[in-house]
């Protein structure tokens, strides 16, 4: 599958259960708005995080606006926000943009403790 380049796939509140917290492997949740200056700048990143780690985690991007109760669920109070859960919890989070590297350690640290 050269060339073939994975990105975040987009679920709702309704999905959030089944798709994340229910999930077998890792799971990386990113909190954008279609509003959101520094969401533009993350997005390319959680693209990349989705590709590169595509065979140990799963990528999920979640739009703030039309998903309120996981955003209340998990007070998100930001965008971009992201979350990383593993069994159904969360292990890491970051609120704001961040580099493609800092992001890439952060997943890099989590799925080595695995």
């Amino acid at each position: 599958m050269e060339g073939v380049v994975s990105s975040a796939i987009s679920i709702t509140d309704s999905e959030f259960e089944t798709e994340v917290l229910k999930a077998e492997q890792p799971v990386l949740v990113y909190l954008w708005a279609s509003w959101c200056g520094p969401c533009r700048l993350v997005s390319p990143s959680v693209d990349w995080v989705a590709d590169t780690y595509s065979d140990r985690l799963k990528v999920f991007k979640m739009e703030v606006d039309p998903n309120p109760e996981t955003v209340k669920k998990y007070h998100v109070e930001g965008v971009p926000t992201l979350i990383l859960f593993k069994n159904g919890e969360i292990a890491q989070s970051h609120e704001g943009a961040i580099s493609k590297q800092k992001l890439g350690g952060l997943i890099e640290a989590q799925l080595s403790e695995s």
